[in-house]
């Protein structure tokens, strides 16, 4: 008992001790050094708490808005279920605010379902959405086109109709005109690419609404699945899409919007846990990043309920796009 009783003082130090800690401030390893604390990174998928997928962005006045469609599939159901675009903010590509969904198919009295990949474009003040639909009468897909005022919206019809349907194009297949992808020029020519098994593009009027002349085809994209996406990077053009399936990222580059395109190669590999892929290029702040789709959210993720993730892309003197490395730990706060 006297032996017990000896430990006593010890034990109460010990615990007041342990109290402190406990009431003191956590601080990071590197703080508590004296150090910087780690900058702050955003982790792949940078978005937990829904399933994102087919993300478009773009920079608007020093902020990156990002649209992606919502994967609402239940759990273990392997189809599409999408009926909204979601939108994101960020002034860093880390921190991203959720606005109120702008947009649903239900903006779109002629459609019937499926908030397919989209992407958004601002022109002298408005915000075009381009998204693909399922048409409810014209069977297959097609393009439509929302306006805003403001990037978060909210966005409503700009035509009253599709600016594509299934039956302006030829295919065997009545899914293929979804994927819209818009890229304005230096000259301020408006071009709006899309396709799935075809890569189409046109020309677009300037109220971004209307078509200004003939439907074309790009016919040099070995393996083109789906999800064009046109970028341009110190004079080159660039249009990547899927490739193959399960998707790879592959790309092409020419020195005209109009091409001829020329083949590069692989950009990024088959996404973990997803049977597709769909990417977007921006540059923010001096760095190029590139956003994409996995579904790697435990445990029911995969390719009916995908998120979005951001890499960093690099590019080689010659212009040629470096193969994208898929990372858990993503980017770091752009300053």
């Amino acid at each position: 008992m006297t032996k017990q009783l000896s430990f006593l003082p010890a034990t109460r130090s010990l615990l007041a001790g342990m109290l402190l800690l406990a009431a003191a401030p956590a601080l990071a390893p590197t703080a508590a050094l004296g150090q910087a604390a780690p900058e702050p990174v955003a982790g792949n998928p940078i978005i937990k708490d829904k399933y994102t997928a087919d993300p478009a962005a773009f920079v608007h006045k020093g902020t990156v808005y990002l649209y992606a469609g919502h994967d609402e599939a239940p759990a273990r159901q392997e189809r599409y279920v999408m009926n909204e675009w979601l939108c994101y903010s960020s002034q860093d590509m880390v921190n991203w605010k959720e606005h109120p969904s702008p947009l649903n198919v239900k903006a779109f009295a002629w459609a019937k379902a499926d908030a397919w990949a989209s992407q958004v474009i601002e022109r002298n003040g408005k915000f075009y959405w381009y998204v693909a639909v399922e048409h409810g009468t014209i069977p297959g897909k097609s393009i439509g086109v929302a306006v805003s005022d403001s990037p978060t919206g909210p966005f409503k019809d700009a035509r009253g109709s599709a600016i594509i349907t299934n039956n302006m194009t030829d295919s065997p297949i009545s899914w293929d005109d979804i994927d819209p992808t818009v890229f304005i020029d230096d000259k301020g020519q408006a071009y709006l690419y899309w396709g799935n098994t075809n890569c189409y593009w046109a020309k677009l009027k300037p109220n971004m609404t209307e078509l200004d002349g003939p439907i074309n085809k790009v016919t040099t994209l070995p393996k083109f699945t789906e999800a064009p996406w046109v970028h341009k990077h110190n004079g080159w053009y660039y249009l990547s899409y899927a490739y193959q399936f399960p998707e790879k990222i592959a790309y092409a580059m020419s020195r005209s919007i109009e091409g001829p395109w020329e083949f590069k190669g692989i950009l990024n590999e088959v996404a973990g846990n997803s049977n597709t892929n769909h990417q977007s290029i921006i540059d923010f702040k001096g760095q190029s990043y590139f956003i994409y789709h996995n579904g790697s959210i435990p445990t029911d993720g995969g390719s009916f309920r995908r998120s979005v993730c951001i890499d960093y892309l690099y590019y080689n003197k010659d212009g040629t796009m470096k193969r994208v490395a898929m990372t858990t730990e993503g980017i770091k706060a752009a300053k």
